[in-house]
């Protein structure tokens, strides 16, 4: 689990140098552009699983089980 976060977090890092490396070059070509599109996405992806490897998975388990209090809204005009 450990090693997957570090994995992650250095593919992160290495999306960052190719971000900064199309960024300067962004307006010359078509191909930069897109790459740069590209690059940003998977740095989001890669976020997303590094948010998901960090949940706890036994809190999320018991979050599912406790119930929400929902709210109508006639509990605002009381």
């Amino acid at each position: 689990m450990i090693l997957k976060k570090k994995h992650l977090q250095q593919h992160i890092q290495e999306k960052e140098s190719q971000i900064q490396k199309f960024k300067m070059r962004l307006k010359s070509s078509d191909l930069c552009e897109s790459l740069y599109n590209k690059a940003i996405l998977e740095k989001a992806i890669l976020k997303k699983e590094l948010e998901e490897a960090q949940k706890n998975k036994f809190v999320e388990a018991v979050k599912k089980f406790i119930p929400k209090k929902k709210e109508l809204i006639c509990d605002y005009f009381k």
